[in-house]
């Protein structure tokens, strides 16, 4: 099957040979070299290193985390059990709590088979590329010191963090749940039988939304559909929203860091276009920059210089949007796969004020979510995937497309971001899949798929 080592974390699938899945020597593994890096780079040697860790609702996540707790505690650590709980929520916990780091056993949109350790560091952000490479080298060199009997870890349990998340959103400056609960919406939530179920509806009736319909809400880890939350995944939302009249629909993934909206009528808002209503939303209140990677719609730069602003781009994964944010002081970035982060909130990726700042952008007009829509330049990303063998060496398969487009403009911080007039493709090795994701935007749809399907072929010549 797969393991998976990147900038978003250890993920791989559950079953299999050590070595080759996610397998439980695996988890204990990487977990250890994990925990032995914080107690060696504990600034307070007079104090234990503490770990805040929080699950998904995924099958094997009693598994993992009963692996991942004992691993802490064999080393000495403290750890904060969270239980079930969101990526966002963790991420904020971790640095509420003053922790060493975190541990979010989840792996976000992946189906269920597959589970993660997204790894933390004390500000609640994921690790850098330099503490992940010590990561995969202790791991694999075995260099990891276990605690003796007398001065083993502990655990304790907090199950408030949902409910102080709640309540940091309600507090935020620029929620307006006045506005909202004026508005008496309706909303249909597909909540993926993850822990969104335990959070999402909570959310909404704090922010003065009555009528909430829950799909999928039984926080069971059985997906009934591909949890990655895009619009072919979507139907039952679609036609839910419809059948019940409903202002909206809202979509989160599993561990509730990715967000898209469903308009009246069925159809979708756009992932890509979560991120640049929230931001056009903020650049209203506040001047100032914004972030998103290269795998993202232009709009949100439109949007940005619109609103008196400079639009900045990163490579792809949360840690490389944070790190560019810091840089250029943004006020707002994220991912065009429905990914939000709001700085003075907390530098991760979130939902929840996701659905607070959407909602209350929307609050404040007059007609409905697909008339909202049309305020936004209306680009088309078409979004595929190949699959890819073992052993492939995906460098020189970039080495010969590039050379083919040698003459249009080329970028290849990230991959491979080929530039056709106003149009762009982009071609990278995913950081959470073995698949070369290729992503290309236009005006129109169908010049979007047949750039895309000709550089697949492409790739599929070079291979």
């Amino acid at each position: 099957m797969a393991l998976i080592k990147s900038i978003s974390g250890i993920r791989g699938t559950i079953g299999g040979k050590p070595g080759d899945t996610l397998s439980p020597i695996d988890v204990v593994k990487f977990t250890a070299a994990f925990g032995s890096i914080l107690v060696e780079t504990n600034p307070d040697k007079s104090q234990p290193v503490k770990v805040v860790i929080g699950r998904d609702g995924r099958i094997s996540g009693d598994m993992v985390s009963g692996l991942v707790i004992n691993t802490l505690i064999g080393l000495g650590i403290e750890v904060l059990n969270l239980g079930y709980s969101t990526t966002p929520t963790v991420e904020i916990a971790t640095k509420a709590e003053g922790a060493n780091g975190g541990i979010i056993l989840t792996a976000s949109h992946n189906p269920k088979e597959w589970n993660a350790l997204k790894l933390l560091n004390s500000e609640g952000e994921f690790i850098s590329a330099e503490v992940g490479t010590e990561l995969l080298r202790r791991a694999d060199s075995g260099e990891i010191v276990f605690a003796s009997v007398e001065k083993l870890g502990k655990v304790t349990t907090d199950d408030t963090y949902l409910q102080k998340h709640i309540d940091l959103v309600l507090q935020y400056p620029l929620t307006n749940r006045e506005a909202i609960a004026a508005k008496n919406y309706k909303v249909v939530v597909d909540c993926i039988n993850s822990t969104g179920a335990l959070i999402v509806p909570q959310l909404l009736h704090a922010l003065g939304i009555e009528n909430v319909i829950v799909l999928h809400g039984d926080n069971s880890g059985r997906f009934v559909h591909n949890p990655e939350p895009l619009p072919q995944h979507l139907s039952a939302l679609s036609t839910e929203v419809v059948k019940q009249n409903a202002d909206f629909g809202i979509a989160v993934d599993p561990d509730v860091d990715r967000l898209c909206f469903v308009c009246e009528d069925g159809s979708m808002f756009g992932e890509e276009y979560t991120l640049v209503a929230v931001a056009d939303y903020i650049l209203q209140n506040r001047v100032g920059n914004t972030v998103s990677n290269m795998s993202s719609t232009k709009a949100l730069k439109e949007i940005t210089i619109k609103n008196g602003g400079e639009y900045f781009p990163s490579a792809v994964g949360e840690v490389n949007v944070v790190k560019k944010m810091k840089e250029v002081n943004a006020v707002i970035g994220g991912e065009g796969n429905g990914g939000i982060i709001v700085p003075d909130f907390h530098y991760g990726r979130d939902a929840l004020i996701g659905i607070a700042l959407f909602l209350s952008h929307f609050a404040n007009f007059k007609k409905g979510l697909k008339s909202f829509r049309r305020n936004y330049p209306d680009y088309f990303i078409s979004k595929n995937k190949i699959e890819l063998e073992n052993g492939l060496n995906v460098q020189l398969i970039f080495d010969k497309i590039q050379t083919k487009y040698k003459n249009n403009p080329i970028n290849t911080e990230d991959g491979l971001k080929i530039e056709f007039d106003t149009d762009w493709v982009h071609l990278r090795t995913s950081n959470t899949e073995p698949i070369i994701r290729i992503y290309a935007e236009s005006s129109f749809e169908t010049t979007a798929n047949n750039i895309a399907n000709r550089l697949m072929q492409d790739i599929r010549e070079a291979i």
